[in-house]
């Protein structure tokens, strides 16, 4: 069908006017974004998420982005799965609405309002923060506080449309103008992949690409609209007007954009943070100075300077490790000429213009320092940063401080800092004697500064599933927390240690004899292989009442001698001990007394008898390769303290040669051999057994130059000693020498860099005939003393890992009966474990610092977990725990520390009995005194306990004198301080946990 002209016209002008229609109506949008802010505000309102009680079903994390992962939201399943292990669990979580978790599996970054700066908050049981760190450190606060000058500054050179759109619907995601220009620069980059274009983006899609592309960066066309999108999305969370979402664009660009990482400061984000790290400037400084006008060249000068420090930082975003740290020069020159084309648009005005171009970029040489903290007043604090490293795998306190992350700590804050104005006060020679710390073993008059002394206080308070950290505080200005990061000599609180032992190994007979009949029971008594079954057969064979609450009672009551006068063969040697006090040299106290007034000698004999009890069980058939020459264990004890000491020496001589070379290592072996022809003569042929004549006789004149001797005389000294001619053993002995140096020497001759395990592997047998002196019939008294020696090791091992079910903090016991007063060392708030576990009946409870904690609360990935504590672990008899509590509470009453009695009441005014152990430590080596440290571990009625510890360290420790007493009085003077603790009702269910403000 053909039509008429006036036909053809009316269709063209239909089709002519939709396409009009079109370009109007697409040029429209471009200019007011009105269909955009429809549907995309429409879309925007089913993106949600609700926080609810328990594991979320329907929850989608970050995998990827720098802000997710420096506040932690792509690890927040792996710290959830940590924390349940720890046992904690998920008590509240968020649920993303299905739209949401479609949205982010499409591609798209999960859209909320997002924080600029987050950090972790703890707070105290209460509610009050007690530690908030922040970062990034400096930020504008609002839209308002940014100065204009800035605002103008940041919008010509990124997003001039941002905020002078025509619409307020405007999507800030897109100026079409550059996104179009950028698109059709594309075939000229494929072309040349060197040529730079202007990009596309926009602040809103920058801040998308830096926080939650992978590494900050777009990646390709795919991700540039993935960050397009979701910045769209996000610009209409608040309806259709974008007017505060645009300036909030602005807020959050400027507070941070990344400025890589400066040495000494770490990560660098925000304008704010980065005037400080990278020129020193301080944020508030540098809003007054730009608000303000400039009056006078001074301050015209000084806003210059500012200026182009932010005019250079906003450049640098582009490159930012490029301009920042490798070409400083160039972002000088760039910033310049910024200034010329900003002058040129009336941004800035032409004396700031010229003022700025006369200034040059200046960056601080100095390391930005953060602001200096009390390490005292954050001692608390940085335990419980401490501990959520352990508890959440984080790897430094410099990412645990930048997660977005909130903990409910067990602290009292209140207490707390009234305990630890106490303790920075004890420095005070007035307060001190105020205090009642000067006197008899307590702190001299006579010139030993009180100021150097270091105080520790821990309290806990018994709840029903856990012990919960009430006080932590102590007056060491550095980070080091004596109560659980130092290894101390605590004296006599090992004599607890020792009791409890004792006891166990009571317990454990009454298990197997107290079923007997009498008759056996004698028959025990007078065969048995060890002090402590033959006296607990005894007392039960005679006792009335068989109980093992009658039986421990007993225990408490057998008698050990006090006396000095008797030498022990323990540890490796012959050893005698001393009394604290001289005046208990002649008794035979009975345990409970020992305990009560630390008497040293009862408990050397009481580990005695505990070592032998250990050493009968580990026989099991009842021989004894001591008393039986025949026994074939003896050649396996020998062999194992031949291994065993070889290794010893040959660790010892490694340290001498480590990273010498031959010449190096025979030189100084040579030189610890007296120069003695035979010696000398032997020296070389064991460790270079191969050299020729010629080289020996250069050794030996070299070594021997006025010995004149002739060519014979070495010929003859050189076959003597030759290789075969004596064993290592008397090679050893005629070079006066061990004969495992010579060996190790002449190892190294050939692989002078040989790890250590390779030498120990390859000296195993070298080892067993260096001893083989030892396994002659003929030395069967030197042969008792090792296997004895071995034995005793044997069964510290034993009591090792008794101690460590209860809590001891290190991986060994030293081997002698001083470990009973404190030669093994300690931790005061291992101590406290014990305690607690004796307050609680022999049920071992969690220790808790930390109740529950908030991660990325706020937001789409907000999980809430709490402690959820299961069963304790009963690892003490009742009955046991008993006894010990009513020894500890008469040595508070009667013996070491009897100050204290009456000193905490209840709230009627009833007084709470107070157990507890003291002890002293002085540790020296040699004369040589490192430190002296005295602690009192106690227990406050049923619900508290804890340690009170005081320390001086390093060589001035000889000047001081005070005991365990000191402890103890401190105890008494803070008891007005922590007594309305005392008094407060008993823990209680916790409420929700509120987030930080």
């Amino acid at each position: 069908m053909r039509l008429s002209i006036w036909e053809r016209l009316l269709i063209g002008g239909v089709m002519l006017g939709a396409l009009a229609g079109v370009a109007w109506l697409a040029s429209a949008e471009i200019r007011s974004s009105w269909l955009q802010a429809g549907l995309l505000s429409k879309f925007a309102r089913e993106l949600t998420y609700e926080v609810e009680p328990g594991p979320s079903p329907s929850i989608a994390f970050p995998v990827q982005g720098p802000y997710n992962d420096r506040l932690g939201y792509t690890r927040v399943p792996g710290y959830a799965d940590r924390l349940m292990a720890g046992g904690y669990a998920v008590e509240r979580q968020a649920r993303m609405s299905e739209r949401l978790v479609d949205f982010v599996h499409r591609g798209g970054f999960a859209v909320f309002h997002e924080k600029t700066h987050a950090g972790l908050t703890l707070q105290d049981r209460g509610g009050r923060t007690i530690y908030s760190a922040r970062f990034p450190e400096r930020v504008f606060e609002s839209f308002e506080s940014i100065p204009g000058l800035v605002v103008g500054t940041l919008l010509f050179i990124e997003n001039r449309e941002l905020l002078s759109a025509p619409s307020p619907t405007h999507n800030p995601a897109v100026e079409w103008d550059r996104f179009v220009y950028a698109a059709l620069g594309l075939p000229a980059q494929w072309l040349n992949p060197g040529m730079r274009i202007p990009g596309g983006s926009t602040l809103a899609t920058q801040i998308e690409k830096y926080r939650h592309s992978p590494e900050g960066q777009t990646t390709d066309a795919s991700e540039k609209l993935r960050q397009m999108a979701s910045a769209s999305v996000r610009a209409y969370l608040d309806g259709q007007d974008t007017t505060y979402a645009r300036r909030r664009i602005v807020v959050d660009y400027l507070n941070s954009t990344p400025l890589t990482a400066r040495p000494g400061f770490g990560e660098v984000n925000g304008l704010g943070d980065g005037l400080w790290a990278w020129f020193g400037t301080e944020l508030d400084h540098a809003s007054r100075v730009l608000s303000a006008p400039a009056n006078d060249p001074g301050a015209l000068a000084e806003k210059a300077r500012v200026y182009k420090q932010v005019l250079g930082l906003l450049l640098a975003q582009r490159r930012p490790s490029h301009y920042l740290i490798a070409d400083r020069a160039a972002l000088d020159q760039l910033a310049n000429s910024h200034l010329r084309l900003l002058a040129r648009q009336g941004v800035i005005d032409e004396d700031l213009r010229d003022a700025a171009l006369a200034t040059r970029l200046v960056f601080r040489t100095d390391t930005p320092r953060p602001p200096g903290v009390s390490f005292i007043e954050q001692k608390a604090a940085n335990a419980i940063r401490t501990r959520l490293l352990r508890l959440m795998g984080v790897p430094s306190l410099y990412e645990l401080d930048r997660l977005d992350l909130s903990a409910e700590t067990t602290l009292d804050a209140p207490m707390q800092d009234q305990v630890v104005r106490v303790l920075e006060r004890l420095g005070e020679p007035g307060f001190v004697e105020e205090f009642g710390l000067i006197g008899f073993r307590l702190l001299d008059t006579g010139g030993a500064a009180a100021d150097k002394v270091i105080y520790s206080v821990v309290l806990y308070e018994r709840g029903k599933d856990a012990n919960y950290v009430r006080v932590q505080a102590d007056n060491l200005d550095q980070p080091l927390d004596i109560n659980e990061g130092a290894k101390l000599d605590l004296g006599s609180t090992a004599k607890l240690r020792t009791m409890i032992t004792y006891l166990e190994i009571v317990e454990e007979l009454h298990r197997r004899y107290g079923h007997l009949p009498r008759a056996e029971l004698r028959a025990v008594a007078s065969e048995g292989d060890d002090p402590l079954t033959r006296w607990v057969a005894g007392q039960l064979a005679a006792a009335n009442d068989r109980s093992v609450t009658a039986l421990l009672d007993a225990a408490m009551q057998r008698r050990y001698s006090a006396s000095p006068g008797e030498r022990f063969f323990t540890g490796g040697g012959v050893h005698t001990f001393q009394n604290f006090d001289g005046k208990d040299n002649g008794s035979v106290p009975t345990v409970a007394e020992a305990i009560r007034h630390s008497i040293n000698l009862p408990f050397i004999r009481m580990m005695r008898d505990i070592v032998q009890y250990y050493v009968a069980e580990g026989r099991g058939d009842g021989s004894n390769p001591l008393t039986d020459a025949n026994n074939p264990a003896r050649q396996d004890y020998l062999m194992r303290f031949a291994d065993q000491e070889g290794t010893v020496f040959l660790n010892r001589f490694m340290t001498d040669y480590r990273g010498k070379t031959p010449d190096e290592a025979l030189a100084l072996l040579a030189s610890r051999v007296r120069a003695a022809p035979p010696r000398l003569a032997v020296t070389f042929r064991s460790v270079r057994p191969e050299a020729s004549f010629a080289d020996f006789a250069a050794f030996m004149r070299a070594r021997l130059p006025n010995a004149g001797l002739s060519d014979r005389e070495l010929d003859r000294l050189y076959e003597r000693y030759a290789p075969g001619k004596f064993n290592l053993a008397d090679r050893g002995y005629v070079a006066r020498r061990h004969p495992l140096e010579l060996w190790l020497v002449n190892y190294l001759q050939t692989r002078p860099d040989a790890p250590r395990a390779e030498i120990v592997a390859a000296s195993a047998q070298e080892r067993q005939d260096t001893y083989a002196w030892l396994f002659k019939t003929s030395r069967k008294h030197a042969q008792d003393s090792r296997i004895r020696i071995l034995l005793e090791a044997d069964a510290f091992k034993r009591i090792h890992a008794a101690w460590a079910r209860l809590g001891y903090p290190f991986g060994s016991l030293v081997p002698s009966y001083a470990t009973s007063i404190g030669s093994s060392a300690d931790r005061p708030g291992a101590l406290a474990d014990l305690m607690g576990i004796i307050l609680n009946d022999g049920v071992r409870l969690p220790t808790l610092r930390v109740e529950r904690l908030r991660m990325a609360a706020g937001t789409p990935y907000e999980t809430v977990m709490g402690f959820s504590p299961g069963p304790g672990e009963r690892v003490l008899s009742p009955e046991l725990c008993a006894t010990v509590r009513r020894a500890l509470v008469d040595v508070a009453e009667n013996g070491t520390a009897r100050r204290l009695k009456g000193a905490f009441t209840t709230g009627s005014g009833e007084i709470l009995p107070v157990g507890g152990k003291t002890g002293t430590g002085d540790h020296r080596y040699g004369d040589r005194v490192v430190a002296r440290t005295a602690t009192f571990v106690f227990f406050i009625g049923d619900r508290f306990f804890g340690t009170i510890t005081a320390h001086v360290r390093g060589p001035e420790a000889a000047r001081y004198r005070f005991t365990s007493a000191l402890p103890a009085q401190l105890l008494k003077g803070l008891a007005p301080t922590l007594q309305p603790l005392i008094e407060g009702p008993p823990q209680t269910v916790e409420t929700p946990m509120q987030p930080p403000a």
